[in-house]
């Protein structure tokens, strides 16, 4: 049985965030059932967790032997087994690949940059001075992403892939603003790949963990 790794508390802003979830989404995507390894506070820094986890964070993935850790690489292990999240097809499969990466890399990064501004530094004023730029540049690849996406449903046309999952996770992270929803094709484009339902699972088997550890 596949396990991972999950906190059993966070703040509520980081509810329905915690990045387990692209793990449960992709799992659920996959049909593959799992258990999870919930932690406590302070549990991610000890060293029989520092062993599989360098970094102390969540999620790890443990099956069959097998110890993986980051998002984007469990992922693409799970993908192996689902050909929804990666398809046979070489082409198609290596574009779902790129827009994985490209979540991760090109999108990321600039979604966090506001995210950690609004959420641990609101206050201070050197965050103000640099939220308005910070928006802009997030702004700048967001607008990227939409152009790339134009009228297709999904990234690489009609096919939901674990380029999508991936994405629609990252571009989550600012839904406490209308920095994504104010593209009305990014805003569509989010409904429809959170609509589905092993999404609806995995989130609330999320919310669900944090609800039992309380």
């Amino acid at each position: 049985m596949i396990t991972i790794s999950a906190f059993k508390w966070v703040p509520d802003v980081a509810k329905g965030q915690v990045r387990d979830l692209r793990v449960r989404w992709a799992l659920e995507e996959a049909s593959l059932p799992y258990n999870t390894r919930l932690l406590e506070q302070g549990d991610q820094d000890k060293a029989e967790y520092r062993a599989l986890q360098p970094f102390g964070q969540v999620p790890i993935l443990e099956d069959d032997g097998l110890v993986l850790f980051e998002s984007g690489a469990i992922v693409l292990h799970i993908g192996e087994r689902s050909e929804t999240l990666l398809p046979k097809d070489a082409g198609a499969r290596a574009r779902a690949i790129q827009w994985l990466v490209a979540a991760l890399n090109s999108i990321e990064p600039f979604m966090m940059n506001v995210a950690l501004i609004d959420i641990l530094y609101a206050n201070e004023e050197w965050a103000k001075l640099r939220r308005p730029g910070a928006v802009a540049f997030a702004q700048r690849r967001l607008s990227a992403l939409s152009k790339s996406l134009g009228n297709k449903p999904f990234l690489d046309g009609h096919r939901f892939t674990a380029g999508d999952l991936m994405m629609t996770t990252v571009l989550r992270i600012l839904k406490h603003t209308d920095i994504v929803s104010s593209d009305r094709g990014l805003a569509g484009y989010v409904e429809r790949c959170t609509a589905r339902p092993a999404f609806k699972r995995a989130l609330d088997a999320q919310i669900a963990d944090f609800r039992h550890a309380a």
